[in-house]
């Protein structure tokens, strides 16, 4: 059934490729009318264009299998109807992931907040012999970050 539903496809695609080349090589319509106001010999501006040639049947032909080929699709398309409804995040909860363990997991409990971290676990923290310095009475404010130092860069460019 899966090789029938490629044939198709690739019918559709090849048909569809030539009436796009067919319809470009054709003469169009539109220049027979400048022949009509003198400048050529021409039956009617808006008349009959006589009789059909191989370029305009072929591409009726590759038109009528291109059809063919659409309606086939439609079929399988019914025919086949996989799972009806449900999203990519229906499926995805199907087949969930293993837990992540290891250094990048997130903690399930949350640490106790009884003792202290040691000193040397905060990095570039000075080591003041167990006392904690005071924190200094800004009113809950936090003190903006110094500037950062180094060349001067004005303030339409972008540095390096």
């Amino acid at each position: 059934m899966n090789t029938l539903f490629n044939l198709v496809v690739v019918v559709q695609v090849i048909s569809a490729l030539a009436i796009i080349g067919l319809v470009l090589l054709q003469h169009g319509k539109g220049a027979d009318m400048g022949a009509a106001f003198g400048s050529g010999a021409s039956g009617s501006l808006f008349g009959a264009t006589g009789s059909s040639n191989f370029m305009s049947k072929s591409t009726g032909v590759a038109a009528a299998v291109f059809f063919g080929a659409t309606l086939g699709l439609a079929f399988f398309a019914t025919k086949n109807k996989g799972q009806v409804g449900g999203g990519v995040m229906d499926r995805a909860a199907v087949t969930a992931p293993a837990p992540v363990t290891g250094p990048g997991a997130i903690p399930t409990a949350a640490p106790s907040l009884a003792a202290p971290a040691a000193p040397s676990a905060v990095p570039n923290a000075p080591v003041t012999g167990g006392a904690e310095p005071a924190a200094p009475a800004t009113g809950g404010a936090v003190p903006a970050a110094p500037a950062a130092t180094g060349p001067e860069v004005p303030a339409n460019q972008v540095p390096k």
